[in-house]
């Protein structure tokens, strides 16, 4: 069994992007070469990153889906290779991809679809006995914007997580090694982004530890904008450095970021912050 890598005592864990895709809205395939999403990866170790998150299917809304065979050939030669060095969490939906890429040395797998595109998934990763990420998920790329009707979004997200984790843990999930995502920017409006993200607090009642992932999406676009004018999705990290203190602040496990530096900075203030008090 791995253990879920744990948390410090003065701050989130922080896990760094490495997206090994032609199309990512975060940074339009810079690092798709596997050679250059090493290299990026060491350049994100540098910046204090504890967890390399790798992942070769874009879930930007929109996005085509690459075959099991083509997501496989991005991200086992990543995990391959920076295995032995960090933590590696290997982002996807496909049991089949979550599998290899354990057995090439990833300690993680974070599954934005909660099990819910794959039916193997839990099994796998049960038998596995590795850390699993389960986010909220309402269906693929191509339509999850359609799928943004809620009563009440926070409640609705809240039951239908709590729904996800009780099928995982029946299907043989060990649950201190199940992680939870509230799921920004999936499925939801700019809103109801805010109003998930407001609620952090809540999600942790759900008795699990929580990973959030709100690093440079478009509902942070116009934070920052003198003029209302989007900032392009590589310009945010400001902002997302500012979600970094906030979840900081609700003890989150981990926050996912594509660049590092700034939310180490932001935690470092957090943590002197506690430790003055």
């Amino acid at each position: 069994m791995s253990p879920l890598p744990a948390r410090p005592a003065d701050r989130p864990l922080v896990m760094g992007v490495v997206n090994v895709t032609p199309d990512s809205f975060s940074d339009g395939g810079r690092w798709f070469d596997p050679r250059a999403a090493i290299e990026h990866a060491h350049s994100l170790i540098a910046q204090g990153a504890d967890i390399l998150d790798v992942g070769g299917e874009s879930t930007r809304p929109g996005a085509a889906r690459p075959t099991d065979e083509e997501e496989l050939a991005r991200v086992l030669p990543v995990v391959r290779e920076l295995a032995p060095v960090v933590p590696v969490s290997v982002d996807t939906m496909r049991a089949s991809v979550a599998q290899a890429c354990v057995e090439a040395g990833a300690a993680i797998v974070n599954d934005v679809s909660g099990g819910l595109a794959d039916a193997r998934m839990a099994e796998v990763v049960a038998q596995a006995q590795v850390p699993y990420v389960a986010m909220h998920w309402r269906g693929h790329s191509h339509d999850m914007q359609t799928r943004t009707q809620y009563d009440d979004v926070v409640e609705d997200v809240l039951r239908e997580l709590a729904q996800r984790r009780d099928a995982l843990l029946d299907a043989g999930v060990r649950p201190e090694l199940l992680v939870l995502d509230p799921g920004l920017g999936f499925a939801k409006t700019a809103a109801q982004n805010w109003a998930v993200l407001a609620a952090t607090a809540r999600f942790a009642e759900l008795g699990h530890e929580l990973l959030v992932g709100a690093s440079r999406k478009s509902f942070l676009a116009t934070v920052g904008s003198l003029d209302g004018e989007a900032i392009p999705a590589d310009e945010r990290d400001a902002a997302t450095a500012a979600v970094s203190v906030v979840l900081a602040q609700a003890k989150v496990w981990a926050i996912r970021v594509h660049e590092v530096r700034s939310t180490r900075a932001a935690l470092d203030v957090v943590a002197a912050l506690e430790r003055a008090r």
